[in-house]
């Protein structure tokens, strides 16, 4: 009896899962979506599920989609996710499932699909070199594993082999379709079950966890066909394929080969658009903005996902440059957003660059681009290049990138709204819309709104209200384009065009300007204290930092960081110690310590979670995670941790443990442990 039940219950979930398929289509027709990467290397605490979903109210007003790390737990301890090896335990480096869950859940009520990163090129192993983990998947109630038979006959270069001969197992008869990638096991993805499990894993990730699409890792490895099945058995919208080349004609092969039914089955990564725009701006040669890329090509900009940043292009550390861009961010994002395809904006260009990506978002969207709309090239110099892209409603965005783009005058037809750092914007007149100059936004300190009439009516004014009520001609203020409007509250502002004694509806912008509550983050010191008796470390420990806003990495910027041998004694024993400045609400320091040139070290200490914001206490542990020591925090054994009661009057700012400043009212607070000038507090006790 319990087969049958088993049985119903799978031909059930079959019956549900067969219109979806129909869904699969790899891009979206005419898409007017854009894309955020939300996560740089190492981001742990600053992208955690839980970090991202507070930013969900803001990240939605602006991306329809936003690219995730791989969230299942990995083989070691703080891992990027690119070393897979569960696909249905979802505790990872960024957060838990149910964290994982909540925030695809809260973005998706909010209109923002969140897209998963799917590592399936190759995956670690459980205790060997080559068995793989048993595992439930909860979506469909079956059992899923991989065999040493699933392993490419030629996995890293024969030694994969040599080791399974040697220890009486067998690897698959082929050799992998592309790349092979050394230190994991590359899958043979002409293998029954792999394909079985690979696809069970995409439903999952689709229809349990909630992913709206997928982003696949180091599709190079294994032949374009299988993506294509994967996604029409998930039935999936959205799908990318990393496909690292700069070659347009490879890329597209690449494209062409996901197709099922006829049909293409997944976008790519525009890697000639990026390196268009890096040589372009790092070169100081802005006509070469004229290359070609997918998003110039008419039959691939459809499929065209472009990007001028990810986390393995930029710039990580002084030990580790990559290939960032390495200037003329704002103009990079500029071009990005007037171009066709589906622009990726790069998380840590979003916080450098927020209000200016936004209203470059904001014209994107006015001008209605979408991945298929026509570029035209206008200037092409050395110092400026000029783009002109039609909208799907036949409005058109006049973008100019260089340096040299404050000598572009007004084309004709045009009204400019944007402009910045090697940079301008200019919308048709026939948009017909109000345009303010400050997008959506929390404040702290007054400021002044700049508004446009982009309009080809002579006579065009503009009406506008704060109180959220709709501007009309009995209703509101009337001033020239141009004005400005003083915010110092609160406030939500509504602008349109004034011509023909009416504002048009369709002329209407709204802008909802917040006064912060809190008040201006005052910076702090923390003081980090190890103790390596357990392990010898009694003359020195080294320090690598990094995380927060950049400014933590060590002086010696090579592995393994600082030496530090200044000492205190604390509690009866000697701790070395090194201090930090916190210098904003989202900064935090993350660490590894060791010895000797590094080696043996710690595990990752802050780097799952939020970081370190707060003087602490770590003992290095004879325990290991694989090779490294793991560290305990014991900071509430030796920090000194007032208790406040509602009453007590402290003339500072307390925060949270991420950082968050939330003021000197201890009333407002919620029951728990906060920060004041470096010292800790319990509160609500």
């Amino acid at each position: 009896m319990k087969r049958i039940y088993s049985i119903i219950i799978a031909l059930t979930a079959l019956w549900i899962a067969v219109p979806q398929p129909t869904r699969a289509q790899g891009w979206p027709v005419n898409y007017e979506g854009v894309m955020l990467q939300g996560f740089y290397w190492d981001s742990f605490a600053a992208t955690s599920w839980q970090m991202l979903e507070k930013q969900a109210d803001e990240l939605s007003a602006f991306f329809n989609l936003i690219w995730v790390p791989q969230s299942g737990r990995a083989t070691s301890e703080t891992s990027m996710g690119y070393d897979p090896l569960y696909y249905y335990n979802q505790n990872s480096s960024f957060g838990t499932e149910s964290q994982l869950k909540s925030m695809i859940a809260t973005f998706k009520e909010k209109g923002t699909g969140i897209i998963a990163d799917v590592v399936v090129n190759h995956r670690g192993n459980v205790s060997n070199w080559v068995d793989f983990p048993s595992e439930t998947n909860p979506y469909d109630g079956q059992t899923y594993q991989m065999q040493s038979t699933d392993i490419c006959a030629d996995d890293d270069d024969g030694a994969t082999k040599t080791w399974a001969d040697k220890n009486g197992y067998s690897l698959s008869s082929n050799n992998d379709e592309g790349e092979g990638w050394a230190g994991m096991r590359d899958l043979d993805h002409q293998s029954a079950n792999v394909q079985a499990c690979v696809e069970a894993y995409c439903k999952y990730l689709v229809n349990y966890l909630g992913y709206t699409g997928l982003r696949y890792d180091m599709v190079k490895g294994y032949a374009a066909s299988h993506v294509a099945d994967y996604n029409k058995a998930a039935g999936v919208e959205f799908s990318v394929g990393e496909y690292w080349d700069g070659n347009v004609s490879v890329v597209s092969n690449w494209i062409n080969g996901c197709t099922a039914d006829g049909s293409i089955q997944s976008a790519a990564f525009d890697f000639p658009f990026r390196y268009t725009v890096r040589d372009a701006i790092n070169n100081g040669s802005w006509s070469s903005l004229a290359g070609s890329s997918l998003a110039r090509q008419a039959d691939y900009r459809r499929y065209a996902v472009t990007f001028v940043e990810n986390h393995d292009t930029e710039y990580r550390s002084a030990s580790a440059q990559q290939d960032p861009i390495k200037k003329d961010t704002l103009a990079a994002n500029a071009y990005l957003l007037a171009m066709p395809g589906t622009p990726c904006v790069f998380y840590k260009h979003w916080t450098d660059c927020k209000e200016e990506i936004k209203n470059m978002i904001l014209a994107r969207k006015l001008a209605r681009i979408n991945n298929q709309s026509n570029a035209t090239q206008m200037v092409s110099q050395t110092g400026r290049y000029a783009v002109e892209t039609t909208g799907s409603n036949g409005n058109k965005l006049y973008a100019v990138v260089g340096t040299t783009a404050s000598a572009q005058a007004v084309p004709e037809g045009y009204t400019e709204v944007l402009s910045g750092y090697h940079y301008r914007y200019f919308l048709s007149n026939s948009c017909e819309t109000a345009w303010a100059s400050v997008a959506d936004c929390e404040f702290s300190d007054p400021f002044s709104v700049v508004l446009t009439a982009v309009s080809a009516a002579s006579d065009a004014q503009l009406v506008y209200t704060t109180d959220g009520s709709v501007p009309s001609a009995s209703n509101g203020t009337r001033v020239s384009s141009g004005a400005s409007v003083n915010i110092n509250e609160t406030t939500t502002l509504r602008v349109g065009i004034l011509s023909g004694g009416a504002v048009s509806e369709g002329s209407i912008i709204t802008r909802q300007y917040n006064k912060s509550e809190e008040e201006a983050f005052e910076p702090y010191t923390i003081t980090i204290y190890v103790n390596g008796e357990q392990v010898g470390w009694t003359d020195y420990v080294n320090y690598w930092t990094w995380g927060g806003d950049g400014t933590h990495t060590p002086s010696s910027s090579g592995w393994p960081g600082d030496k530090v041998t200044a000492t205190a004694t604390v509690g009866g024993k000697t701790w070395f110690y090194k201090t930090f400045t916190i210098n904003s609400a989202n900064d935090f320091v993350d660490f590894v310590f060791s010895y000797g040139s590094g080696t043996p070290q710690t595990v990752d200490v802050g780097g799952s979670g939020y970081g370190i914001t707060q003087t602490s206490f770590f003992e290095v542990s004879t325990e290991k995670s694989g090779a490294k020591y793991k560290v305990n925090d014991v900071t509430g054994s030796y920090t000194g941790i007032e208790s406040v009661s509602d009453d007590t009057a402290v003339p500072a700012v307390f925060y949270d443990l991420q950082g968050r400043n939330r003021g000197k009212d201890i009333s407002r607070l919620p029951r728990g442990i906060y920060v004041c000038k470096g010292k800790k507090f319990v509160i609500g006790q």
